[in-house]
Order: C-alpha cells, then sequence, then structure tokens
C-alpha cells in the first residue's frame, strides 16, 4: 500500500488545511489534456471502442475520458463586473461573459472566439492598464482555441 502526503489525498480545488479557499475572483480554466480512465472505458466498451478512445480521446465523459484543465487567467470579482461592463450592454459578447455572474460558471469554445475577441479589441479604448491586460490575454487564449478546436476554457466565479 502506498503512503500518500496530506496534499496528495486533495485535488488542487479542494479546500486542505493548509490551504485557504479561493474566494471573490473569476479564474479562466484551459483545456491542457485529456486522459483515458483505463478501469471505466474498459468495463464501459468493446476492443474496438477501446482503441477508437486510445486514438481521439474525443469520444466524450461518458466513456472515461478525463479533462484535465489549469488556471491561465484569474481576476478579482469586482475587476471582473468593471471588466465586462467595458462591453456594449446589448452584445453577445457582454451576454456571454455575463453568464459568469448568473450562473457561476461558463464555457467558451471555438463558436465564441472572434464574437468575444472583437468585441474585447472594440472596447479596448473605454478600459484601464489591468483590463487591457486581462483582454490581450483572453484574446490570447481565443487564439488558441482557434488553432486547436479541441480546446476550450471554462470560466467559473468564487463566491466568499
Amino acid at each position: 500500500m502506498t503512503a500518500f502526503t496530506d496534499d496528495q489525498r486533495y485535488a488542487r480545488h479542494q479546500i486542505t488545511p493548509q490551504r485557504a479557499p479561493v474566494t471573490n475572483k473569476v479564474v479562466f480554466y484551459a483545456l491542457n489534456g485529456k486522459f483515458v480512465d483505463e478501469k471505466r472505458a474498459q468495463k464501459r466498451s468493446s476492443q474496438k471502442a477501446q482503441e477508437v478512445i486510445y486514438y481521439s480521446l474525443a469520444i466524450g465523459h461518458h466513456l472515461g475520458v478525463i479533462d484535465c484543465l489549469k488556471a491561465r487567467l484569474e481576476c478579482s470579482l469586482a475587476g471582473w463586473q468593471a471588466w465586462i461592463d467595458c462591453l456594449p450592454p446589448d452584445s453577445e459578447a457582454y451576454r456571454k461573459l455575463a453568464g459568469v455572474q448568473r450562473f457561476g460558471e461558463i464555457n467558451i469554445d471555438n463558436s465564441h472566439t472572434h464574437l468575444l475577441a472583437l468585441a474585447l479589441r472594440d472596447a479596448r479604448a473605454g478600459m484601464n492598464a489591468q483590463q487591457q491586460e486581462w483582454s490581450d490575454r483572453l484574446i490570447a487564449l481565443l487564439q488558441q482555441i482557434e488553432n486547436d478546436p479541441a480546446m476550450y476554457l471554462m470560466v467559473r466565479r468564487y463566491d466568499a
């Protein structure tokens, strides 16, 4: 039996005795990789399906494909709201990003890249330096999605 340290018993997003919870932030996570939960996949699929899983990992979570996400951009909750308030309130880009406040989490995929990048570019003149930096970083992430359509962002709100 393997002995685990306290940190190995918890996923990074779980609260541990040594780690305070993340609060009052909005975090952008990017798909960093995928792996197959082999035991689960073997139980639920035939040998031919397993071969497809190993070569195409895009089959879906129901077959044991697990997405690995990495935090790529963080901003305060108040900063987030001020940032998206720079966008026209009746725009699709504002509606999409405001979903973080409304639902607590949104996904951004290749169907959103142009819409968001253009809106952030057009609103740049009304942004402060911090908001411009966040916009530049988000636009760079959107470009990565354009280059790899399987990539996506998950944006999550953490409240106090």
